[in-house]
């Protein structure tokens, strides 16, 4: 039971997080910077995805509660905003920043957050925090977050080899598909939350 719960919040989560879609911006930022600048840059991305996933994920009932917001209405709010991010995916829209004063000031803003932690990966944290059943379960899930937080990492970490081996074509390929994947999953989160409601 654990484990298929570990590998549905692992396989869901690291699509939200548009693994492809950050590894292409990841690579136009340091597209003048060496390997191991990348990766050392790639590091502190990690940890930074997974420090706030975890977070987001153990806050996120507080957070309902001090805002007075319901679970159906956030999770359609949370759909829409996904369904965007998705769409944007699709159309390879990549807005980068206009200036740095070091790359490893990059790291948690814009790279962790809002880049990789965007708004669909917000609402998806919260949504799962408020459905957790168990403390038990809530282990496994904080597991399967940090799991796909790291999987990411590792893209990062190893992005001077992607680039070599499927090119900017195959990356731009690969985050179109993550962009349908994600309007899947922001519809089907939509359509949960409006039929709680009309129920």
């Amino acid at each position: 039971m654990y484990w298929s719960e570990f590998i549905s919040v692992y396989l869901k989560y690291f699509f939200i997080l548009t693994p492809f879609f950050i590894l292409a911006v990841f690579l136009a930022i340091t597209e003048h910077e060496t390997q191991e600048v990348r990766r050392k840059l790639a590091i502190r991305v990690t940890g930074g995805v997974v420090a706030i996933s975890l977070i987001l994920f153990w806050f996120g009932q507080t957070i309902f509660s001090v805002l007075g917001i319901t679970v159906d209405a956030f999770r359609i709010g949370a759909g829409a905003l996904l369904f965007i991010s998705a769409v944007s995916l699709v159309q390879g829209k990549i807005q980068l920043p206009s200036a740095k004063s070091s790359i490893m000031d990059l790291a948690i803003v814009p790279l962790a957050i809002p880049m990789t932690i965007g708004p669909g990966s917000v609402g998806y944290l919260i949504l799962m925090s408020n459905a957790m059943p168990s403390f038990a379960d809530g282990l496994v899930i904080s597991a399967a977050l940090a799991a796909s937080s790291i999987s990411v990492g590792v893209l990062l970490w190893a992005s001077s080899s992607i680039e070599r081996v499927i090119g900017a074509n195959g990356i731009s390929m690969l985050s179109k598909i993550t962009g349908l994947i994600l309007a899947s999953l922001s519809c089907q989160m939509m359509f949960t939350g409006i039929a709680a409601f009309l129920t």
